[in-house]
């Protein structure tokens, strides 16, 4: 029996590969993925910025948000029109400067009638006949308080009061309130009438200048009638007046801050 020889072969290098390590994780939750961060579109860029800071500006305005500074082109010949407040203080500082006694010149208004309507002898006649009288007129301060007198002709009443201080160029009007009822007695055949007093209030600009004029007339509306007191067509007027006044020196100082 005849054997055969089969050469054997060297074996091969073996080719070592590197080992992938993998991890598994246990929970269920997806492989987390990189977070691509991305500017929003409502941040400026840096140019942006950059631009901003460029235009921005300073402007300074009062609680009102209006400007602070005013600028005024004045015409040769034409002279600026300073208000009257502001002169006066003025001339009280350049009078505190001089070391001279203060002395403010105070407005009131002073009835060019002598007498008030109220005291005529025959102002019930006149009520009687005209249905409405200016009664009293008191001046204050702070502005002019008037008193009529109407007759009772139904509950509902209108009582007005129209005035003005530019020789009614323009005029305005003052509700007048109701303050009480009265019986009155007349002479003659007229008995006993019923009338309404009326009070209203008129008020006065400041820094009235001097002889300045306010008129006035009273309306009456009742029954749809309208019924005037004007004082016979000529209105009930009331001048302005001024009167000096002395200033104590401890109260110099208060006057000029809150005049």
């Amino acid at each position: 029996m005849s054997r055969y020889l089969f050469p054997i072969r060297p074996p091969s290098p073996r080719v070592s590969f590197p080992k992938q390590q993998f991890h598994r994780s246990l929970s269920c939750e997806p492989t987390p993925k990189p977070i691509i961060r991305q500017r929003s579109h409502s941040l400026p860029s840096a140019t942006d910025k950059k631009k901003q800071c460029r235009s921005v500006g300073v402007r300074f305005v009062d609680s009102l948000g209006l400007d602070l500074e005013d600028v005024k082109i004045f015409k040769s010949g034409e002279d600026p029109l300073v208000p009257h407040h502001v002169t006066f203080r003025l001339l009280m500082s350049a009078e505190m400067a001089d070391g001279r006694h203060m002395e403010i010149s105070l407005p009131y208004l002073k009835p060019a009638f002598a007498q008030q309507p109220g005291d005529h002898p025959g102002f019930l006649h006149r009520l009687h006949e005209q249905k409405v009288c200016l009664e009293r007129v008191l001046c204050f301060e702070l502005g002019v308080i008037g008193i009529t007198q109407v007759l009772n002709l139904d509950f509902e009443k209108d009582v007005t009061a129209r005035y003005s201080f530019t020789g009614w160029k323009s005029c305005a009007e003052a509700k007048a309130s109701w303050v009480s009822s009265i019986t009155k007695n007349c002479e003659g055949r007229m008995g006993q009438i019923s009338c309404d007093t009326f009070r209203f209030h008129l008020p006065v600009p400041p820094f009235l200048q001097p002889e300045a004029v306010l008129e006035f007339a009273i309306q009456y509306k009742v029954c749809g009638a309208e019924y005037w007191d004007n004082n016979d067509g000529k209105n009930y007027k009331l001048i302005c007046k001024n009167y000096k006044l002395s200033v104590p020196k401890e109260c110099e100082d208060s006057m000029v801050h809150f005049t």
